[in-house]
């Protein structure tokens, strides 16, 4: 594979941002659910009578971390709460891989060099420039190889040839039907929509003290704290490392680099860079971000010489922070409370800082290097406050406000629910909208067109989901008004004005590319019968026992 990749070095080298990839650790271990009786083998069982090795379970599993990093822009994480399931993807793609073979799918290696610069390109806005970073800094880091990925790059193409096999018959979708569906999908609704605010009604909500006091009594849990950690932390800013990293890259090389990348950016150059009006502009934010990605580099290398030294020191103890970091000429710093879905709000970080200080304990103090905005942290525990409901007292002017967002809410709603049952019955003895919202002193809003397809509208996506309206919208009658519906600040009614006739042209232009569409759906919703059935019978004798359903064949984003 890497005589490979050199050969399609051209096309791999590929135009870039520079986010930083930030990597999650896996903690994966399927022996622990396949021990033989507790001798010490490992059992992985076996698909459709052919018994499964350690190895070919060990590539599978790298195999599906790459299909996940593909269609995610991620690692699988040790997020215990995510559906993902290393275990189940890893049989089903040993299932599929087996399937291939007896299929007798061979995939060329012009092919799948394209699948890898189609794979590669995903990574352009994280800073991929060549095949050698895609090595070095997602695959190694990952402990991964190129002949992993050469190995996904393969079976996943074959997969492809599995899905255009099998869900052949799913091709078979007429032109009358389609257009049916191109109507169906694409035609838009004319509204108009009366909200009904909760702000609006906050005047009228009087305050009592035993008013409040039942309301905070009956949501107590809705104001108790949960637990949250302190952590000391000594910073490594990235601002420290700018001149150096400038230095580092060298100022002719550097030229080189921004006018390289802004080349291929190409016409990605408006869209990544906005506020970038000129060449000049484009080119400084580029700059910007290959000395920022370097210094992030050179901060990294820093907080691990700083790390590896802080954990050799004995006895283990959170003070130790402290006192190498003195002897470093380092500030350490403390954090306000936080808990684990929030983390610091004094500090530019992601989760993974939170997730970090709440693993540290009195036996493992300390925390692995952690990259955020502005730098990168190394963490040591200081205290961990339990979960408590804080005095009244202390919260009252919170209670208050959400006692009287509360009255006003409910206000809003039987305002709303009055309204359309006038309107339901005004409308009914023909007056016009109107004249409804004039009688009862409403002020309708005019809706920009939308249909099945529409995937975003921002007048009302501060109230309401859009996938909400459409479903009251396709649910009303054009010509009346919807129920009164609840929205997280009140409710709203809705009136379909019409049925906007559908741009024949513009229909006859993209039914091509329509009617491709719900072919591949219909492939698609024929494999996957298919490997239903598949797995029924090849995946009993697996520790999986009744698998799930199987993997999404629609492709990887990031």
């Amino acid at each position: 594979m890497f005589g490979t990749i050199r050969k399609h070095q051209k096309w791999l080298w590929l135009a870039i941002i520079i986010p930083t990839i930030i990597s999650f650790v896996w903690l994966f271990g399927p022996t622990s659910r396949m021990r033989d009786g507790g001798r010490g083998s490992a059992n992985y069982g076996s698909i459709n009578g052919e018994r499964v090795t350690q190895d070919q379970f060990d590539k599978a599993r790298r195999e599906v971390e790459l299909r996940y990093l593909f269609m995610t822009g991620d690692w699988p994480s040790e997020d215990k709460q995510s559906n993902f399931d290393p275990i189940r993807e890893t049989y089903q793609w040993l299932l599929l891989i087996q399937q291939q073979e007896k299929l007798g799918i061979r995939i060329n290696s012009e092919d799948v060099a394209r699948a890898g610069r189609e794979n590669i390109r995903l990574f352009e806005r994280k800073g991929v420039t060549s095949p050698a970073m895609f090595v070095q800094q997602i695959l190694l880091r990952r402990g991964l190889g190129v002949d992993d990925f050469e190995r996904f790059c393969r079976h996943f193409l074959g997969l492809q040839e599995i899905v255009a096999t099998v869900g052949s018959s799913g091709k078979l979708v007429t032109l009358p039907e389609a257009q049916g569906l191109y109507r169906r999908q694409y035609q838009e609704l004319a509204t108009e929509a009366v909200f009904f605010k909760a702000s609006n009604y906050l005047a009228s909500v009087s305050v009592t003290p035993d008013a409040l006091s039942q309301f905070y009594t009956n949501r107590l849990a809705n104001y108790r704290l949960p637990e949250r950690v302190q952590v000391d932390y000594v910073e490594f800013r990235l601002s420290n490392y700018l001149a150096q990293a400038e230095t580092s890259l060298g100022t002719t090389n550097l030229a080189d680099l921004v006018d390289d990348n802004y080349r291929r950016l190409g016409t990605n150059v408006a869209r990544l860079f906005p506020e970038a009006k000129t060449p000049e502009a484009a080119k400084a934010k580029i700059r910007e971000e290959l000395i920022r990605k370097e210094a992030q580099t050179l901060a990294r290398k820093r907080a691990r010489d700083f790390d590896s030294v802080l954990f050799e020191i004995k006895p283990v103890a959170p003070e130790n922070l402290q006192t190498l970091a003195r002897t470093n000429g380092l500030e350490v710093r403390l954090t306000a409370p936080f808990d684990r879905e929030n983390g610091p709000k004094e500090l530019e970080v992601g989760p993974d800082f939170a997730k970090a200080a709440f693993r540290l304990t009195a036996d493992e103090p300390f925390s692995l290097p952690i990259a955020g905005e502005d730098g990168v942290y190394v963490l040591a525990v200081n205290k961990r406050l339990r979960s408590e409901n804080p005095p009244f007292l202390q919260i009252r002017d919170q209670v208050t406000a959400d006692y009287k967002l509360f009255q006003a809410t409910m206000l809003a709603q039987q305002a709303g629910a009055a309204f359309a049952q006038t309107a339901t019955n005004s409308l009914a003895q023909g007056k016009s909208f109107a004249v409804v919202c004039a009688t009862a002193q409403v002020s309708p809003i005019d809706l920009p067109p939308f249909s099945l397809s529409t995937r975003s509208l921002p007048e009302v996506e501060d109230r309401i989901t859009v996938n909400q309206l459409k479903q009251i919208a396709f649910g009303t009658p054009p010509g009346k008004a919807s129920p009164f519906v609840p929205t997280r600040d009140g409710g709203m009614v809705l009136y379909v004005k019409a049925r906007l006739p559908l741009d024949t042209a513009k229909m006859n232009s993209e039914l091509p590319e329509f009617f491709n569409y719900l072919r591949r759906n219909r492939q698609e919703e024929v494999f996957q019968e298919w490997f239903r059935k598949a797995a029924d019978r090849g995946l009993h004798d697996t520790p999986l026992g009744q698998p799930k359903p199987p993997p999404n064949m629609s492709g990887a984003k990031s």
